[in-house]
């Protein structure tokens, strides 16, 4: 796989364990650190920590985000397809792209947190289910976008979560600008020749397709070697109650390094 994109740093602010007042100071600091991506993620409870401590809702945080904002680019690690009709999704993709002028990703998965769907009256069905629904939503998705009036200000990215490799990766090859994937070494490997064989059967370059992975745990001769194999977006997670940022410049400096 040839890679001539620039290395991306992305960071999810976790919208847990914290009041808004510190997120929001958070991510005004973060878009003057130079990052280049902020993301949330789409639960209503706490992943980690107190199972019932502070919590906010992806969406409606990404609106403040893209009006505090004016150049990192913005989205939900991952949004889950089960929470919202395909077709509102797609209206609210394109109303968070107007207001931030053309910054919003739209990221997306099948969804897998069994809390969400039980406390908020979602089926939670199987993860076969779930992902045949997301094979069935992203062509509504994308057909409501050109549908919608104003359009969207740019064709919006689309990334999708997750390795699956007869489902997810099929999905990653026919919709995605960008694909997370939480492989490395030879799994990565693997997988990226199974996403190029679908890429190859919807007529598409799998270069066409940035390659997104986690810094959880990672040195710099990790991510050296991830570049190295076609990674070039990461993501280092942050949560309250304080959002520690010192990884975080860290990283800023090797993606500097990397590029320069």
């Amino acid at each position: 796989m040839t890679q001539s994109r620039p290395v991306r740093i992305a960071v999810q602010l976790q919208p847990q364990h914290a009041e808004y007042s510190l997120i929001r100071d958070r991510v005004k600091e973060l878009e003057q650190l130079g990052v280049d991506i902020l993301f949330n993620w789409d639960h209503f409870f706490p992943l980690s920590g107190e199972p019932d401590g502070l919590h906010f809702e992806a969406w409606t945080e990404l609106a403040s985000w893209a009006e505090m904002t004016s150049r990192v680019e913005f989205g939900t690690l991952v949004n889950c397809n089960s929470y919202r009709n395909p077709d509102l999704q797609a209206d609210m993709a394109r109303t968070l792209d107007h207001i931030s002028d053309g910054r919003f990703i739209f990221g997306t998965g099948s969804g897998w947190f069994e809390r969400d769907y039980q406390e908020y009256g979602y089926e939670f069905g199987t993860a076969g289910s779930r992902l045949d629904a997301l094979a069935e939503a992203l062509p509504r998705i994308e057909s409501r976008w050109a549908k919608l009036n104003p359009a969207p200000t740019r064709k919006i990215p689309v990334l999708i979560g997750g390795g699956g490799e007869k489902k997810t990766l099929k999905l990653v090859a026919k919709h995605a600008d960008i694909w997370h994937s939480f492989a490395t070494g030879d799994e990565l490997v693997h997988k990226l020749e199974v996403l190029a064989g679908h890429c190859d059967a919807v007529g598409r370059n799998i270069n066409e397709i940035e390659i997104s992975n986690e810094l959880r745990n990672k040195s710099v001769e990790d991510a050296d070697s991830m570049r190295e194999q076609g990674i070039t977006l990461f993501t280092l997670g942050v949560s309250g109650p304080e959002y520690d940022l010192t990884a975080t410049k860290q990283w800023l400096a090797w993606r500097d390094a990397q590029n320069g």
